[in-house]
């Protein structure tokens, strides 16, 4: 799994106009909740934050968190609020998460090789393009490899057929279909 560190700084301001002022400073305000601890009320950076956030979009990352005056926590983006009229980030939530507890993970398939049956006039069909396994946040992979070179027209590449190392558990039906080579008239 991707990991990504940020600077956080605990926020004392509250309330519209201290939200305003906030965000016309650079800072985006931020919450940090999870794990039995009382909410933390936090303000980032935007412009780092928001240069890390595209590094992590739609992928799965635990960030460590330090925040200034506090302990370094590992957390899950867990919600980005941003303005539908300027597309500006608005505010983050952060889910803490201990790294030695297992949680469920949606990782997506990437599919690699060229099938034979596509070479002979097959059409290559992705069914599902993503899995979701249980294990611990460091140990789950940011992709999982359906090599379907071997596929030929009729053939179909299942959930049960991925490379899983033992310390993940997959939540997925092992007979659901990830991918299919059809015959040309079947499309």
């Amino acid at each position: 799994m991707l990991q990504q560190e940020m600077s956080a700084s605990v926020r004392k301001d509250f309330g519209k106009g201290a939200m305003r002022r906030l965000r016309m400073a650079g800072n985006t305000p931020a919450v940090l909740y999870g794990t039995g601890r009382e909410a933390l009320s936090l303000q980032l950076e935007t412009l780092p934050l928001v240069k890390q956030l595209l590094k992590l979009r739609r992928r799965n990352a635990v960030i460590t968190l330090n925040i200034e005056g506090d302990s370094s926590r590992h957390v899950l983006i867990k919600e980005l609020q941003t303005d539908p009229v300027r597309d500006t980030l608005i505010h983050a939530d952060f889910y803490e998460i201990p790294l030695d507890k297992a949680r469920r993970f949606t990782v997506d398939l990437v599919v690699t090789g060229a099938a034979k049956g596509v070479d002979v006039g097959g059409i290559l069909e992705v069914v599902s393009s993503k899995v979701t396994v249980e294990g611990n946040p460091l140990d789950i992979p940011d992709t999982f490899e359906v090599d379907v070179t071997e596929l030929a027209i009729g053939d179909s590449f299942i959930v049960g057929k991925l490379a899983l190392p033992d310390t993940l558990k997959m939540i997925t039906s092992g007979d659901a279909v990830c991918v299919t080579i059809q015959a040309p008239s079947a499309a």
